[in-house]
This record gives C-alpha cells, sequence and structure tokens, in this order.
C-alpha cells in the first residue's frame, strides 16, 4: 500500500494504492472504512482493467486522518471476516446448514 501524491498536509484526504487486489477488497474495505464516523468520504476505483491495483480515497474530519481511518478499516474488515469464518466453522461442525439439490 502506498500512498499518492496529493495527499493533504494533515492527512485528513489521502489516495492509497494497493497493488494486486481489485473490487473484491476495494469494495469491502470501502465498506468497513465508511462505518466510521470520522470518515466523510471513502471511495475506490480500478484505474485500469490490465492494470491490477485498486486506488482507495479517504477524506476524514479534523479529528481524525486518513491513515488512522485506514488501519482501523483494515482491522475491521479482518474482524468481520474471523466472525463470518467462525459461524461457518461453527454450522459444519453442527452440520446446520441447508442442502440443495
Amino acid at each position: 500500500i502506498v500512498i499518492l501524491p496529493g495527499a493533504s498536509a494533515d492527512l485528513t484526504s489521502v489516495t492509497f494504492s494497493i497493488k494486486e487486489e481489485d473490487h473484491t477488497l476495494g469494495n469491502s474495505l470501502r465498506w468497513a472504512i465508511m462505518q466510521n464516523s470520522q470518515v466523510d468520504f471513502c471511495g475506490y476505483s480500478i484505474p485500469h482493467p490490465s492494470e491490477a491495483k485498486t486506488n482507495l480515497r479517504i477524506q476524514t474530519t479534523d479529528r481524525s486522518n486518513a491513515v488512522e481511518s485506514m488501519g482501523k478499516g483494515l482491522d475491521d474488515l479482518r474482524s468481520v471476516c474471523q466472525i463470518i469464518k467462525g459461524k461457518f466453522q461453527q454450522r459444519l461442525r453442527e452440520d446446520n446448514y441447508s442442502r440443495t439439490g
């Protein structure tokens, strides 16, 4: 993850570039970051289909900054994934899931 040129001096407005990622991480991370009340805006784009990178823009209030918000978003997304994985594994152990077919 790198910070692209053009970040504000106080880091309340930053665009990050994440290599080797696409819409899967971009949209999930955008969602997690937007759960933070200190974030005014978060959006992502894939600059070009042939480039394996995602650009993520974060704008925060004066009480936070984009670097802290990115870290919190990554931590929060990881926590959500761990909860989902735990529930999935529990259902498998209990053999408590629907089968179609």
